[in-house]
């Protein structure tokens, strides 16, 4: 187990490394968001691969890790295509002292990629286990149901919010209709479900309870840390925040308040 977590670890430490380099030639840290959603099936198959599992479940989480990181990186290499870098990088940069080099390697890239390693917990550990259980389990019909219905969220709500900014006529108002109008964040909400589902699907064979460390590490992030808060300061600025803030919930969908 040992050897198989520093072999994931070096793999991750590589692919990051060729991230920050193609940052550094194309001077926009922001590449690292399209890296994000690549790192996790680059470690997932890495981890099939050095795990050697023989269990059905592990192949399944494997191929919908590798469809929702596709799908996100595609997403944000689409949206971010033709535009200046994210502000945040810039904003980011300006504030830090030294070596602003170093600092976005080691800040950016590699924080990133330990972030990657936490969450992906349970696809590190189900690709590292042997049981004789190859077929569905109840597990696994569940955890996969959870996992659609976040990479529904997820993906109708990065379309219909793409959609709406691409409309001039919509500049300087708020998103609020599709999914945007049961939570204020389909994505986000999407995605913490995926992570739970893929837990849940991990846990057809012992001793995957372990993986919960990662659905746990996404719920924070994005509720507490860089997804939520972040967007939400946001659109405080905008005059329309606080009627859809008093109708639409912030996180689980639900019906709008009148």
């Amino acid at each position: 187990m040992t050897l198989y977590l520093l072999l994931l670890v070096a793999t991750l430490l590589v692919y990051m490394t060729v991230w920050y380099g193609f940052s550094q030639a194309l001077r926009r840290s922001d590449v690292a968001d399209v890296a994000w959603g690549l790192g996790f099936a680059i470690l997932a198959w890495a981890a099939y691969i050095l795990g050697n599992p023989d269990t059905f479940p592990a192949l399944a989480i494997n191929v919908l890790v590798t469809i929702w990181g596709i799908r996100l990186a595609v997403h944000v290499y689409l949206r971010n295509r033709g535009k200046p870098e994210d502000k945040r990088y810039v904003e980011m940069r300006e504030k830090w002292q030294g070596n602003v080099a170093w600092q976005t390697y080691v800040r950016v890239f590699l924080a990133q990629g330990l972030l990657l390693l936490l969450i992906a917990t349970p696809v590190v550990v189900a690709n590292n286990l042997h049981a004789q259980e190859e077929f569905i389990s109840p597990w696994q019909v569940f955890g996969l149901i959870v996992w659609a219905v976040g990479f529904f969220f997820e993906a109708m709500g990065d379309w219909q919010l793409s959609r709406f900014i691409k409309d001039p006529g919509n500049k300087g108002h708020l998103m609020t209709k599709g999914l945007w109008q049961y939570t204020r964040h389909p994505n986000y909400f999407g995605e913490v479900m995926q992570w739970w589902g893929i837990f849940l699907m991990s846990l057809a064979v012992w001793p995957a309870l372990l993986g919960i460390i990662g659905p746990i590490t996404i719920t924070l992030l994005i509720l507490k840390v860089s997804g939520v808060p972040l967007l939400e300061r946001k659109m405080k600025d905008n005059p329309e925040f606080a009627g859809y803030e008093r109708r639409t919930s912030k996180f689980f969908p639900r019906l709008p308040k009148r």
